[in-house]
């Protein structure tokens, strides 16, 4: 018995192990491997941006020994109506966070910890799942993270192999709220949707961002993919008729390079990222 707990304890947790904890009906998730961005260098852009200089963040930085930049390896969180939910993996002082969520008029108890956020509605909750594995919860319910120590029973997922990716559920893209300027034509033609998922594939000179849509049929797919690239046809076109060319430093010229085929029930997409726009994008330029 104390072999198998040291095995768990010690094994190292994938990113499909680590989704079937999380809460995910009609929830938006996304996963970034940190380390890998590390390695790249773009978490040298995020430096500059105003999180890395926030009071607040860096008070938590010195009382705690936690900064993302150089401690968080991998993390994964489920955006849903009921509250955000997080693993996170890196190196943690568990004494230091304990010690700061007493400091704020929080309580620890049995490896849980609990504390109010920023609003009274934003209760923060974390345990240690693994000793480089935190479980972290931001929602109404002041004990939420304790959901994230059960497996779910779903089946296993397919997961792009990416150090970024981003699945979207039905019900938000029906809803087609909080979306950037632009892109609302594209989600528009994948209402039918039953899943999508995007993820950045790292290159030569920046990202490629790709796309895959789950369909119901193989004539629906085919339908999507004709209409995404109607889309972009379209705005290609109101761009030149404002006497304009697509800017690859901005959303126009990622939007506008898009291409997009089906393979069966699956609708494939393709977006080039240049390196201006991650620039933009991550160093608030």
């Amino acid at each position: 018995m104390l072999w198998g707990a040291v095995w768990y304890r010690s094994r190292t947790m994938t990113p499909a192990a680590m989704l079937k904890r999380l809460p995910t009906d009609d929830a938006v998730v996304l996963f970034i491997d940190f380390s890998q961005l590390r390695q790249r260098h773009i978490l040298q852009l995020l430096d500059s941006a105003t999180v890395g200089h926030d009071p607040e963040y860096q008070g938590f930085v010195q009382k705690t020994n936690f900064d993302y930049q150089q401690d968080l390896d991998t993390a994964i969180a489920a955006f849903a109506p009921t509250g955000k939910f997080m693993l996170l993996k890196g190196r943690f002082d568990w004494k230091a966070l304990k010690a700061y969520v007493l400091s704020q008029d929080g309580k620890c108890l049995n490896a849980v910890c609990k504390m109010v956020g920023s609003a009274p509605d934003r209760r923060i909750s974390f345990f240690p799942l693994q000793q480089n594995v935190m479980a972290l919860a931001v929602s109404p319910e002041e004990s939420a993270a304790e959901r994230m120590s059960a497996v779910s029973r779903r089946p296993d997922t397919e997961l792009p192999s990416a150090p970024l990716w981003m699945t979207i559920p039905p019900s938000v893209l029906k809803s087609g709220q909080n979306l950037p300027s632009g892109t609302q034509m594209f989600v528009h033609s994948m209402e039918r949707a039953e899943g999508v998922t995007l993820w950045a594939v790292p290159e030569a000179q920046g990202f490629s961002a790709r796309l895959s849509v789950r369909c119901a049929t193989v004539e629906d797919a085919v339908d999507m993919a004709s209409k995404l690239n109607k889309v972009t046809a379209l705005l290609r076109e109101l761009i030149e008729k404002e006497r304009q060319t697509p800017n690859p430093a901005d959303l126009s010229g990622l939007l506008t390079a898009g291409t997009f085929h089906n393979e069966g029930q699956k609708v494939l997409g393709t977006w080039p990222v240049s390196q201006a726009l991650l620039d933009n994008l991550l160093g608030g330029k």
